[in-house]
């Protein structure tokens, strides 16, 4: 992939870069940044339908633990990235870090106590703040509107919820809209994959000891470990990494309307998925997303 300097010339691939690396790059560029986030939401509601399989043997701190360090493993192997970086680029990379792990560990805390649905609907409060904070036109506010009407009708004929699963949630949404803003920073300090690698293995440092205190020698069993390995696939390799490439490209605005098509997405997963049904309203609710996220795309320029 071809990357510019801060005075505007080229440079080409970093000389650490591996082969199927250049090969991933060269593939990314060929892909619409909108397309980009779309796959990547679709991978991270999979990822997290199969987390919650893992929850009643490793509990969810021994499930982001296995998640974050063979994504990070993973994410290394692949991009080899040079730990001397610049204080600036150094600082951006740990708040990205500390950020990632705090998100998955509030948001598999929550997913453990409430619906996949309600969680991602709450957590979607944090882009949402983002879309909306950055909004510039009125057409942006119609198609926030219609997605925050899509999030209230998610909620609606659920019963009574954990309470402290919500809080949980709405923690996990802080962090997801600083996720974003910092995710921005860091494809502006990096090149390719190199900092979402290292930002990987800060995020892993910051939980794997927390899932080794609460699982202990549960984590070593041979299922256990692969079932980690395709959810560090699913839920962080794939999805983080076409993040991070979709906003080297589109503005962190854009990109948060986009993700407006969480809370649908984790519905039918988990319909699909974990046999968790939809009420009439919820399908509606559907509708509105996808139509906020839709008209986001179409009206949304890569230089707003």
């Amino acid at each position: 992939m071809v990357t510019t300097n801060a005075d505007g010339t080229e440079r080409g691939p970093s000389p650490r870069t591996t082969p199927a690396a250049a090969v991933a790059g060269r593939a990314f560029g060929a892909i619409p940044p909108t397309v980009l986030v779309l796959l990547g939401i679709v991978s991270v509601q999979l990822g997290s339908a199969v987390a919650k399989h893992l929850f009643g043997t490793v509990g969810s701190f021994g499930t982001v633990a296995l998640r974050l360090f063979f994504a990070a493993a993973v994410l290394v192997l692949l991009w080899r990235p040079s730990p001397r970086v610049t204080r600036r680029t150094a600082t951006v990379v740990l708040a990205y870090g500390l950020v990632l792990g705090l998100m998955n560990l509030c948001f598999y805390l929550a997913l453990s106590r409430i619906p996949l649905g309600i969680a991602v609907t709450i957590e979607f409060l944090g882009p949402l703040g983002v879309a909306l904070a950055g909004s510039r036109r009125w057409l942006d506010g119609l198609w926030v509107a219609l997605a925050a009407g899509g999030v209230v009708l998610l909620m609606e004929g659920r019963g009574d919820l954990d309470l402290l699963g919500v809080l949980f949630a709405l923690a996990a949404g802080a962090c997801w809209g600083l996720y974003i803003l910092v995710g921005a920073a860091l494809g502006r300090h990096t090149t390719e994959g190199n900092g979402l690698a290292l930002g990987m293995a800060v995020a892993a440092l910051v939980t794997v000891p927390f899932g080794v205190a609460e699982s202990g020698t549960a984590l070593l069993q041979p299922w256990v470990l692969a079932a980690g390995a395709g959810l560090a696939l699913l839920s962080s390799v794939i999805p983080y990494t076409l993040d991070l490439e979709a906003l080297r490209r589109i503005p962190p605005r854009v990109f948060g309307i986009l993700m407006s098509l969480e809370p649908a997405m984790a519905a039918l997963i988990g319909l699909v998925v974990l046999g968790e049904a939809l009420s009439w309203s919820q399908w509606i609710a559907v509708l509105c997303v996808v139509a906020a996220s839709a008209g986001a795309a179409r009206g949304g320029r890569p230089d707003d």
